[in-house]
């Protein structure tokens, strides 16, 4: 069934210690609501409703889109409170209706899952945890047969039940109907003076509505962000899946607790992935791809057997079967390299097609540029491709040669097997098969002698 899905975002994340929501500081690349709003997504909810509070404006701006809808508390007085907020935007077509939180990125789909079909229209499920310390969490009250009674928060318990140690996670599937009916029930005469979510439990109870609470035995799927160093602690957390996903599957990592994947990495098989090595937006690896370590590498396509050198940057770009990219090189947006490439040390890429077996392996720069097959692009030389107003392109065809040091101002053209000496200037079309030279004669001044400094 699809249920109706409220996400709790309306905190401030005071401990974060920071001016940007707390909802939307980023784990693997992606904000936290952003991962709860893919979890919802992945639960088959047809619409989340987002309930915002503290820089609403700035946290609804972040995560509109198709499925999201918005509603606000203001101010924010309880857990219960935000649900009652959310309320008049429930579809009542929707039997089950689940809470998340939007500082609990790890919840995993197929969790949530579980809790909706536990609740079924008719059951009130809660998820629970067994943490190592249970801190101020909510304890879950049960009777003598272990059925639930309630959740005592913390500020409310009695030394008996802070000894408890299964606590609530915050995050329930209910009937929709009666979860209506209960938060309008909600009285905040608590410690806190608060609407407690957690009260509807001991409504349920009182009308002989069944009440489950299903332990989570993975507590990262449960832990909320508060602070920086939980943050830092949960995006290990996610990069170890990430890491043991991609072993589970084949490829070999250097070192899985140096890895970052902050997006979608696809991988072939005998991969292998040195360390530090940051991949971001959509990344794939066909079969035999040797990263080197330090390279940070986004929404690129690498092919069968290439190698990518340590220190290398790499985005938006395709890279051939069998190429050869870096040490210390960059592809910009538009480098497509062709089989058995070769881009060398220090050596820049920017919307430039390299046909096979092309080489620039040394201090270079190709902007906006066609390259041939077999060029070879030598050290020190440019594609000068922008005037001072527009871009230009820069055609160099199958066979070139360009030697060390020289500049082609596009627009330009390089005809087959042309052959550019080094040091020059090339501001004109190069005839094919010819060499071409653009530079002031050596001349050698005899008897010249180099100027002294003059005595004090």
């Amino acid at each position: 069934m699809a249920p109706n899905v409220v996400i709790m975002a309306a905190g401030k994340g005071t401990r974060m210690k920071s001016a940007l929501p707390k909802v939307l500081h980023r784990l693997a690349g992606t904000s936290l609501l952003q991962h709860v709003l893919n979890a919802a997504a992945g639960v088959g909810a047809l619409r989340s409703v987002v309930v915002t509070g503290h820089g609403a404006d700035e946290v609804e701006a972040a995560v509109a889109g198709p499925g999201v809808a918005f509603v606000r508390q203001m101010p924010q007085l309880g857990t219960g409170h935000a649900v009652q907020q959310a309320v008049p935007a429930l579809d009542d077509t929707q039997p089950v209706t689940l809470i998340l939180y939007g500082d609990v990125p790890l919840i995993r789909a197929q969790t949530a899952r579980a809790l909706v079909q536990a609740c079924g229209g008719e059951k009130l499920a809660l998820l629970s945890f067994t943490p190592q310390d249970p801190a101020r969490y909510g304890r879950i009250v049960r009777d003598a047969a272990g059925g639930v009674r309630s959740i005592v928060e913390y500020k409310d318990a009695t030394p008996e039940q802070r000894a408890i140690r299964e606590v609530y996670s915050g995050i329930m599937a209910a009937p929709t109907a009666m979860l209506k009916r209960w938060v309008a029930a909600l009285r905040d005469d608590n410690a806190q003076h608060e609407f407690y979510l957690t009260d509807v439990v001991a409504m349920a109870v009182a009308e002989g509505v069944p009440v489950l609470a299903q332990i989570v035995v993975d507590e990262a799927e449960v832990a909320g962000i508060n602070d920086a160093a939980q943050l830092a602690e949960l995006e290990r957390e996610f990069q170890r899946r990430q890491a043991d996903t991609l072993m589970d599957a084949g490829v070999r990592l250097a070192d899985p607790a140096r890895l970052d994947v902050r997006g979608t990495l696809t991988c072939g098989s005998d991969v292998e992935i040195d360390v530090n090595c940051v991949f971001e937006g959509e990344v794939s690896l066909a079969d035999g791809v040797r990263i080197g370590a330090n390279c940070v590498i986004r929404d690129a396509r690498i092919g069968a057997g290439a190698v990518i050198h340590p220190f290398t940057h790499i985005e938006g770009a395709v890279v051939g079967a069998g190429a050869l990219v870096g040490p210390f090189a960059r592809l910009r947006p538009g480098a497509q390299l062709g089989d058995e490439v070769h881009i060398g040390n220090f050596v820049e890429v920017k919307n430039s097609t390299l046909a096979r077996g092309a080489k620039a392996n040394h201090l270079a720069y190709l902007g906006d540029a066609t390259v041939g097959e077999r060029v070879n692009f030598g050290a020190g030389s440019i594609t000068a491709n922008y005037d001072g107003a527009n871009k230009h392109r820069t055609t160099i065809g199958a066979d070139v040669h360009v030697g060390s040091n020289c500049v082609l101002v596009a627009p330009v053209t390089l005809g087959e097997g042309a052959t550019i000496g080094g040091g020059s200037t090339i501001a004109k079309d190069a005839p094919a098969g010819q060499l071409t030279l653009a530079r002031a004669r050596q001349a050698t001044l005899a008897g010249w002698v180099r100027p002294k400094k003059t005595p004090r």
